[in-house]
């Protein structure tokens, strides 16, 4: 890190760059100026204490002399030494204030429901623990207690970890922690055991009965799970169909949950999707207004089918893992599959490899059965 007796003149010409850069004092050890790509530049001091890297914000340099920050720098670095708190600073911001400017940057990024959600993991999981901390003042071991805490609930505590390191990740670009401080890193999350759901053979037959049965008076319903498990889409891409994303044999989902992709529609996807009466935009469309159907308009029926089917403990997105396994079983790659289910990363479509696991093992014990004589 480069080092430099600094003076106003020396600040006043230092220039912001694409990333973050620190410049420390050669006079007062520990000292130094943070400039942000945004421009703006902030004093902090740097020091170990009891063998902790302790890092906080002195002032704005806009807001105090050279000679003043120097000055509060070494009252703070002289109190962390003793152990003692450091005098307070009006500016150290608090983590619901990071919190917020995090969640207004990604607006762009997360997808409405993406945002509602993390929303849901700020408000229950992290402000009634991190609200009224200094942003700076949360270490590593303040994290693993949190997550300690949350342990009875492993998956909100799994799913709101991303979104806290999005938060530290934001205050270091605000200039608020030191580059590569985020404590997030590293801490291993809860182990939670895998949820794959495909349905048999049997359980294929059975369902497609009771949807057959129940045609004449519910035909959308059936239809969109029948399209659920031929193509393998999530329920939502469904839901939210429109006739102008059916052409020429295939469906061009403008938002999926990967971004706009194409999904390949076999002969009797087809089918369904020409049987349907086209009324209006929506594939779906719900009974009044200009929208599609609701989630819960499906859900009623599902748990009703399922029920008399006997497959009370399946759901609708189950309907995609038993596409997944029935092509890897019929012989598609990994990475036809993969494909066809939208998957942006190989590893998410490798957890289906354990079908093929069994289907040797299966043909394992065939060939030596055979040759065995048996």
């Amino acid at each position: 890190m480069p080092r430099t007796t600094l003076t106003a003149a020396r600040i006043e010409a230092l220039r912001p760059r694409k990333t973050t850069r620190d410049i420390r004092d050669a006079e007062l050890r520990g000292f130094g100026v943070r400039i942000l790509p945004t421009g703006g530049k902030r004093y902090f001091v740097q020091c170990q204490h009891c063998g902790e890297r302790v890092w906080k914000i002195v002032g704005d340099v806009g807001s105090m002399s050279i000679e003043e920050a120097r000055a509060s720098a070494a009252e703070m670095i002289a109190a962390i030494r003793r152990g003692g708190e450091t005098p307070h600073r009006p500016d150290e911001t608090l983590f619901e204030a990071v919190a917020e400017r995090a969640f207004h940057r990604h607006e762009r990024v997360w997808k409405p429901g993406t945002l509602a959600v993390n929303r849901c993991y700020l408000r229950n999981q992290l402000l009634p623990h991190f609200a009224g901390r200094p942003i700076a003042a949360i270490d590593r071991q303040e994290v693993r207690r949190w997550f300690a805490l949350l342990r009875a609930t492993p998956v909100a505590a799994d799913r709101s970890m991303p979104v806290l390191s999005v938060i530290m990740k934001e205050a270091e670009a605000m200039g608020l922690r030191p580059e590569g401080s985020n404590p997030c890193r590293g801490i291993r999350r809860y182990r939670r055991k895998g949820r794959e759901r495909f349905l048999s053979d049997d359980e294929i037959r059975r369902l497609s009965e009771r949807l057959s049965a129940h045609e004449a008076r519910w035909p959308e319903q059936v239809a969109l799970i029948r399209l659920l498990l031929l193509t393998g889409c999530r329920k939502s891409e469904i839901l939210t169909l429109q006739w102008s994303d059916y052409r020429i044999g295939h469906l061009f989902l403008r938002d999926s949950k990967t971004g706009p992709r194409t999904v390949w529609l076999s002969s009797p996807a087809r089918v369904v999707l020409d049987g349907l009466e086209r009324r209006g935009r929506w594939v779906f469309p719900a009974s009044q207004g200009d929208r599609p159907r609701s989630i819960t308009w499906l859900e009623r029926f599902w748990f009703m089918v399922r029920a008399e089917a006997e497959l009370e403990d399946a759901h609708l997105h189950d309907l995609r893992h038993t596409m997944a396994s029935l092509a890897l079983r019929r012989g598609e790659t990994v990475l036809a599959i993969g494909r066809l289910l939208g998957h942006r990363k190989p590893e998410t479509t490798l957890k289906y490899t354990h079908i093929a696991d069994a289907m040797l093992h299966e043909a394992a014990e065939t060939v030596g059965a055979a040759l065995a004589g048996d």
